[in-house]
């Protein structure tokens, strides 16, 4: 069973991106962090929607892999190959943004 069908909610798709990108604070960083924060939010609007899933249900929920697999009708192996999967892209798209820090 999907959660969600599409690109994820604003606010998720927000939240995950925003926790992911950290917590730059000084001014000089404000711009930096938005356009950061932007791509990660459109690289997990591009993601498979189960794999977002899967990523906010271990990170956010704090599910283990078994927990998310039932959560979502996968077997564990599924859960657990989409967890990586996913996070793999997600370490890929934030290289490439590394050099903007």
């Amino acid at each position: 069973m999907q959660l969600y069908t599409g690109a994820i909610p604003a606010a998720s798709s927000l939240s995950l991106a925003e926790h992911l990108v950290g917590n730059l604070t000084s001014a000089s960083h404000a711009a930096q962090r938005a356009e950061i924060q932007i791509r990660v939010h459109e690289a997990l609007n591009s993601m498979d929607s189960i794999d977002r899933e899967v990523l906010a249900l271990r990170h956010f929920e704090m599910l283990t892999n078994e927990e998310t697999a039932a959560a979502l009708g996968l077997k564990k192996a599924a859960a657990s190959n989409r967890y990586i999967r996913a996070l793999k892209r997600l370490k890929s798209i934030l290289d490439e943004l590394s050099g903007l820090l």
